[in-house]
């Protein structure tokens, strides 16, 4: 029998033999370092302790104030599970939903100024919304040419083969304005994904996409799950705060509510039709429709969290984390410097990079090392992710042992 002829377009947007076999080599580098599947337990002061006794702080997590191990929101979690008395319906929520779902997705709406939904995770929204807005149904029924940020996440790449089966899918160099606008003046009709703020550090131009789709009536999708909470009055995140007034039908927003936010699931922000979009996305929207929403638990913990994001207690935790990240950067040197957000990939030769983070772990700082193909060939480096949780002097240690290293 012959060989099986590959099929016409294999690997247009993805291949996991190549991501695979680029990708283990750095892993298992990780594993035999100690640098990965590290188990432990939290302890005293915000501390992380092994079996062994080693105790460290993480400077790879995401929630960048602190608001996970927060006791409101916790208790939050615990009345919602005893008012509700179950963990979870089990079900769509276009069969059956309990009420305290919609007071969530209403306090929500008021405190980031959209109409808001909910879904069980920020992936789980991406994979709802991406489909429909290829397929057209978010632009009057006009398939829009899909342009991805060639450094959107992960989890939006990952829906570029399902849009692909829908419209024309390009990918275009990260934050290239001019590529974008060429786009623009050739398609009628295009729709931009791309983060609010990436996970390698850095932010999307959002004044300059807003001039384009002012210019062009492109659509733009922003996943910003990295800035919610940290940025904005009401915890409303980099790009919302971005954006006067009501967001217009040609924006999406969506954001984990685990991160920053401190407690579990995702969020969509519409403009003022969202509630027709929302009925689309219940309807059709993957496993927006077919898969559960948001736990009892989880419901609780952001209503709790939605009362702290309305409370002066929020500005407090978002000026240390600006403290913080003030203090850091002026002591240590990365791309992302002064750029007001909490994450700092601290440049290392591929040599170096994960003796630096052992160096880290043994005096007491887990910070992540990076290098291809979470980045490109030539960029590795720390992830180093500040936190409004920890004290000032850790932060001034943490500094200097990368100085030591020979880091800046």
């Amino acid at each position: 029998m012959g060989q099986l002829e590959r099929p016409a377009g294999l690997h247009r947007f993805r291949n996991n033999d190549k991501a695979i076999a680029i990708g283990n080599t750095f892993w298992e580098e990780t594993a035999r370092n100690g640098l990965s599947g590290i188990v432990a337990n939290l302890a005293e002061g915000g501390y992380l302790q092994t079996q062994e006794g080693h105790r460290f702080l993480n400077f790879s997590c995401c929630s960048y104030l602190d608001f996970d191990t927060h006791p409101g929101i916790i208790q939050g979690a615990i009345r919602a599970l005893e008012k509700y008395g179950v963990m979870d319906h089990c079900i769509s929520r276009i069969r059956i939903q309990i009420p305290a779902l919609l007071e969530l997705e209403n306090r929500l709406s008021s405190l980031f100024r959209a109409n808001v939904i909910t879904a069980i995770s920020a992936s789980a929204a991406t994979a709802g919304v991406l489909p429909l807005l290829a397929s057209g149904h978010f632009s009057g029924n006009r398939k829009p040419v899909m342009v991805f940020d060639k450094n959107a996440h992960f989890s939006m790449n990952l829906y570029k083969p399902v849009c692909g089966d829908e419209t024309e899918v390009l990918t275009s160099p990260h934050n290239d304005m001019n590529y974008l606008e060429d786009v623009c003046r050739k398609y009628e009709h295009v729709a931009y994904v791309c983060d609010g703020t990436y996970s390698m550090g850095g932010h999307a131009p959002v004044e300059d996409l807003l001039m384009l789709q002012d210019k062009y009536g492109m659509f733009i999708y922003f996943d910003d799950s990295h800035s919610l909470s940290i940025m904005g009055e009401k915890g409303e995140g980099y790009i919302r705060s971005s954006i006067p007034g009501d967001l217009n039908e040609l924006t999406i927003i969506v954001a984990t509510l685990n991160k920053a936010y401190g407690s579990s699931g995702g969020c969509i922000m519409f403009g003022p039709k969202g509630r027709d979009v929302a009925l689309l996305l219940e309807r059709f929207g993957g496993p927006l429709a077919w898969s559960q929403p948001m736990n009892v638990a989880a419901i609780g913990a952001s209503l709790a969290a939605a009362d702290i994001h309305d409370s002066p207690e929020l500005k407090r935790r978002q000026d240390k984390l600006k403290r913080h990240i003030d203090l850091f950067d002026a002591r240590v040197a990365s791309e992302q410097q002064g750029n007001g957000f909490p994450i700092k990939l601290v440049s290392a030769s591929n040599d170096k990079v994960m003796a630096a983070g052992q160096h880290l772990y043994e005096n007491g700082f887990y910070v992540s090392p990076v290098f291809f193909p979470i980045v490109p060939r030539d960029q590795a480096g720390l992830r180093v992710m500040l936190r409004a949780g920890v004290e000032e002097s850790e932060i001034l240690r943490l500094s200097q042992l990368l100085l030591d290293f020979g880091l800046n």
